[in-house]
């Protein structure tokens, strides 16, 4: 029978909090007795949307991230603000990326990235029957974003060529993908 018991936290030090993370270094006792340290990246939560103009369509963003020095084609997506649910979200990040509105959002599941180090979950979302809103989109200060629609088959067919490098962005086309008839995959 596997071991289900938890380690015990002891301690907990948080070394550095930003704008979007905290780090902390816990302090552990496993059920055996021994001591571990763990450092954990605390998250408050994503969402990562598939906005769908048709059943066959999605809409990716195009943008350069710092972190791995590439411009990058992906679903949008964005942190969750204090407090907000993943619903409102979902709503929010839709027209701040995109520019577009979803009148229906379909929770497609819950997932977290990074398990071994870090809390962050994602909450994808399709977005469908999505409507322009009036006025400017309005984004982050660092995002510099540009969209295009495309088939599902074509973003597809970029994460088979190598053209898209984002996990979260492979997830959520490949549950999209798979609501299709298997004719049109």
């Amino acid at each position: 029978m596997p071991n289900t018991s938890r380690p015990k936290l002891r301690a907990s030090r948080t070394m550095y909090k930003g704008r979007v993370i905290s780090v902390a270094q816990d302090t552990l006792t496993t059920a055996d007795g021994r001591t571990v340290r763990m450092d954990v990246v605390r998250h408050r939560g994503s969402v990562v949307l598939v906005p769908q103009p048709t059943p066959r369509t999605v809409v990716l963003i195009r943008q350069y991230r710092y972190v791995i020095d590439k411009w990058i084609w992906e679903l949008p997506a964005g942190s969750l603000e204090e407090g907000e649910t993943p619903t409102r979200g979902a709503r929010r990040e839709c027209a701040e990326e995109i520019g577009w509105s979803p009148k229906t959002l379909v929770r497609l599941g819950v997932y977290y990235p990074t398990p071994g180090f870090c809390d962050e979950k994602l909450t994808f979302f399709a977005c469908r029957d999505l409507v322009r809103p009036s006025g400017a989109v309005h984004r982050d200060p660092d995002e510099q974003i540009t969209t295009a629609e495309m088939t599902l088959r074509e973003a597809w067919r970029m994460i088979e060529r190598g053209e898209i490098l984002d996990l979260k962005t492979v997830v959520g086309l490949g549950m999209a993908r798979g609501r299709l008839p298997a004719r049109e995959r």
